[in-house]
């Protein structure tokens, strides 16, 4: 970072009952309230602005400066630079010392070689040079809100945004980068993201003018630009995967809403329109913070379109949104809007068997994600069966290769919600395919006492239809229903059957008789307790 050094003389001020003095011989002939303080100092042609009439006893009367940007310590830079004392200048109090200077009017026409004139000589000749000064600059500029003079503004961002574009092994500057594992050492050239983290400290102007600057030279890469905007989301906005508790979310009830909405909106206007320059998670994390903040709904719309593109890239545990009303409370309906908006590409027919079959991958690998996201929700005891059945017919059909997961996330949702009624629990069942559920699967759900009788009779028969077909899937010769044995109801039965079978010379397999067995045993149970909780009914109606 670039210094500058003005003055030879030591520094005399001092201090005495908040009021700042210099050690002289010459009796002071101006008196100045800056803020708190009070200084007595003496006219000078550096000053001459401030120059004030005297009261009726003689003594001169106090200037307020109770508006001077930079206060105290801007105004004691000005006023040392008056007396020839030695002051040191850099990027960390250029703009201060630059707005005090204005303020005071200390140009050519008040005297050569004022403090304006040497301040601008030394921002074009060493500080906009400077990586790290330019930045700060910026930095100093935003927390004083000083746009004076839009030159020296719009110089440091054109010098940044051509630092930014050189070769990644022509920096030789200092910067700030501290992802885990990266080590200068090691590395002959600058990371490709070297400059994301310093700018991310920059407010959302000086930031989107930088980025839109980028995007209009087409130099970088879309996913650089994008990696910019998710480092400065994480630093300048809040999370709201963090404020679910009430310690947390009290902690942003002070923050302006109004900022934090402008700023998402302009960021989200800054994300390049390329695909893949933002994850998908980002565009969850975003809308995450659209809802938190209350912001508009196009630009909620927005986000929904960009996480609906690029749902496959994403957890099932990205999909679980808070309502903002109740944080507590989950808001599916955003999702169902995300899952809308992801099956709308699939409206139109692929141009290519290459789009046909990455549609089918994105298909399959969406399809596991959300049904794992209905098995997370299925734990909220709020939730609606008739919500839950909506979410889960979102899909299509042909959506779902297996139903394993979808099976899981029903039978969580029963096991959850004890209160359901018999109705409920076969429309929910009914969306079993039970064709699709693989083996292990199946015969959990047989022996699952929360599954619906016709749901059992149909993995049953199902099970021992497979079983018939042996392992090379070639279909026995037999006459085994398993209807007709639920109907003989026993095991002695069904070895009858068996041997009848093979005295008429069809060989039957131990597996399908094991199999049929079964298939009796939990069907005859299954109507025992249904037939002792009908009967139980029937006497506490009498």
């Amino acid at each position: 970072m670039k210094y500058m050094k003005l003055g030879t003389k030591p520094d005399t001020f001092y201090t005495e009952e908040a009021t700042r003095s210099i050690m002289t011989d010459v009796p002071t002939d101006l008196i100045i309230q800056v803020n708190n303080t009070k200084y007595l100092l003496h006219k000078c042609g550096l000053l001459q602005r401030l120059w004030s009439e005297t009261d009726k006893e003689g003594l001169p009367a106090p200037i307020l400066l109770l508006d001077l940007p930079g206060g105290e310590p801007a105004f004691e830079l000005c006023s040392k630079f008056c007396y020839n004392i030695t002051i040191n200048l850099s990027a960390h109090n250029f703009i201060q010392a630059m707005a005090a200077a204005a303020h005071l009017q200390m140009t050519e026409s008040v005297s050569r070689g004022n403090l304006i004139l040497k301040l601008e000589n030394f921002f074009y000749s060493c500080i906009h040079h400077g990586w790290k000064d330019s930045v700060v600059t910026l930095q100093n500029a935003s927390f004083m809100n000083w746009n004076d003079d839009q030159r020296i503004i719009q110089t440091c961002l054109d010098s940044i945004v051509d630092k930014i574009l050189t070769p990644p092994s022509q920096v030789t500057w200092s910067y700030t980068y501290t992802r885990p594992g990266f080590s200068r050492k090691k590395h002959s050239s600058a990371p490709r993201d070297w400059w994301t983290e310093d700018i991310s400290d920059l407010n959302i102007d000086f930031f989107c003018s930088i980025i839109h600057a980028l995007r209009s030279k087409k130099r970088l890469l879309s996913a650089l630009i994008g990696e910019a905007i998710h480092v400065f989301v994480c630093k300048q906005l809040p999370d709201p995967d963090e404020v679910n508790s009430a310690q947390s979310l009290s902690k942003y009830e002070h923050e302006t809403t109004a900022k934090n909405q402008r700023m998402l909106e302009s960021v989200v206007s800054t994300i390049p329109a390329e695909p893949g320059s933002v994850s998908g998670k980002f565009y969850v994390k975003l809308l995450k913070i659209a809802s938190f903040v209350g912001a508009s709904p196009s630009v909620k719309a927005e986000l929904v379109r960009g996480c609906g593109r690029q749902l496959d890239e994403i957890e099932p545990k990205d999909l679980i949104f808070h309502s903002p009303a109740m944080r507590r409370s989950l808001d599916t309906d955003i999702v169902e809007a995300i899952m809308e908006n992801f099956l709308r590409r699939f409206s139109r027919p692929p141009v290519s068997e290459e789009e046909s079959e990455r549609r089918l991958s994105s298909m399959k690998r969406v399809a596991g994600i959300f049904d794992s996201y209905l098995e997370i929700i299925a734990h909220d005891s709020e939730l609606s069966a008739t919500k839950f059945l909506d979410l889960a017919v979102i899909l299509p059909e042909r959506a779902r290769h297996k139903h394993d997961g979808l099976y899981q996330a029903i039978d969580t949702f029963i096991k959850e919600h004890p209160e359901l009624s018999k109705t409920d629990r076969k429309e929910l069942c009914r969306l079993i395919e039970c064709h699709k559920l693989s083996a292990e699967a199946r015969s959990h759900a047989i022996a699952n006492d929360r599954m619906p009788l016709r749901t059992i009779v149909q993995l049953l028969y199902i099970q021992q239809d497979e079983a018939s077909r042996g392992p090379h899937g070639l279909h026995k010769r037999h006459s085994f229903d398993p209807l007709n044995l639920h109907r003989r109801g026993t095991k002695m039965e069904a070895k009858e059957a068996g041997r009848a079978e093979k005295e008429r010379g069809i060989t039957v397999e131990p597996k399908v008789v094991k199999v049929a067995e079964a298939s009796s045993n939990v069907v005859r149970d299954r109507f025992r307790g249904e037939g002792r909780e009908d009967k139980k009914k029937l006497r506490d109606d009498m």
